[in-house]
């Protein structure tokens, strides 16, 4: 069933976001340092999260995996989770952690300044064994980062999940989301996003974590095509303003953003993906027919800009009507 403009319906098979969910305190003043902020304002985020989040609010259905706090912070994010409609029953909370905590100034170009907080914060601590194998398995879509991989045993339990999510027949979707200060040391960061790469059906890189991974300054088709690997579905790459590219095995091409007022960029990465993965779930022969795919990621793209036009990642995610909207009035 086909939407305004050949947007698919939204599915209805469930899509499980795994990774961490934390606190952002962002300055009330923008385009400040840290030292500078006269004060901060607490926005939940955590990549995983937020694309639960985003499938959920365009009507998909939606699951956390992850580990919280058993504090304050960590139950009001399992909360908000429930508010938004995300399943919570994959979240397990931590009684010795807190949850992570970070703080992000935008410069006055837009850009985002991470400091962290986890020396170790809850959702480095999941265990393998504290995994809802269940949940996982029901999953018709797994989606991860690779925050996830930094430590034991965290790790140990990221892999299990995404080997019980394979054998189960899920989409295994990967947005890597480097963080380089949470990593010992770039190179560490490079090993660790690629030893995971083959196993995904579905990757989606940003134009920085494009030359970050393929070390080439070059953000071109020759660059991309040398992440692709035989097990690959589909490549995509964010561009910001410029748009998004897509690489299958048998097409390529690139499909243009939508021009908004960006306030803040922080989710846009998360919404873009979350309405990707919501129009693909019940579907994917759509990842191999172009024109629907281009239709889709049209929308993933009206997606990601709105979510640039408001402060947060969460509170700026869209509804349907506001992506169809944006792109009738393109």
């Amino acid at each position: 069933m086909a939407f305004n403009n050949g947007v698919p319906a939204t599915g209805t098979g469930l899509i499980a976001s795994f990774g961490e969910m934390l606190i952002d305190f962002v300055p009330t003043v923008s385009g400040v340092s840290l030292a500078e902020a006269p004060g901060f304002l607490k926005a939940p985020g955590g990549a995983p999260a937020n694309v639960a989040i985003a499938v959920a609010r365009l009507g998909g259905k939606a699951a956390f995996v992850g580990k919280l706090g058993d504090d304050e912070f960590g139950h009001m994010l399992a909360g908000i989770l429930k508010e938004n409609g995300v399943r919570s029953d994959g979240i397990t909370f931590d009684q010795g952690a807190r949850t992570a905590l970070a703080f992000v100034t935008l410069r006055a170009d837009g850009e985002r300044e991470f400091m962290f907080y986890r020396n170790p914060s809850a959702d480095m601590l999941l265990q393998p064994e504290e995994l809802n194998l269940e949940l996982i398995r029901s999953a018709k879509v797994f989606h991860y980062g690779s925050i996830s991989l930094i430590v034991e045993p965290c790790r140990s339990a990221h892999l299990k999940a995404m080997e019980v999510a394979k054998e189960a027949g899920c989409l295994l979707s990967y947005d890597p989301n480097l963080r380089l200060p949470l990593w010992p040391s770039a190179d560490e960061a490079r090993k660790q996003i690629l030893s995971i790469w083959e196993k995904a059906d579905l990757i989606k890189v940003s134009d920085v974590e494009l030359e970050f991974l393929t070390g080439s300054d070059k953000i071109d088709d020759a660059s991309a095509l040398s992440l692709w690997h035989p097990n690959l579905k589909l490549l995509l790459v964010t561009l910001g303003e410029n748009g998004s590219r897509y690489y299958t095995k048998s097409f390529k091409g690139s499909v243009d953003a939508f021009h908004v007022n960006t306030v803040d960029t922080t989710g846009a990465g998360d919404s873009f993906v979350g309405a990707l993965l919501s129009k693909i779930v019940d579907d994917q022969s759509i990842l191999e027919d172009e024109p629907r795919l281009r239709d889709v990621l049209k929308f993933a793209n009206a997606c990601g800009a709105i979510t640039t036009t408001k402060k947060g990642a969460i509170p700026a995610l869209p509804e349907e009507e506001d992506a169809l909207k944006l792109i009738k009035g393109a």
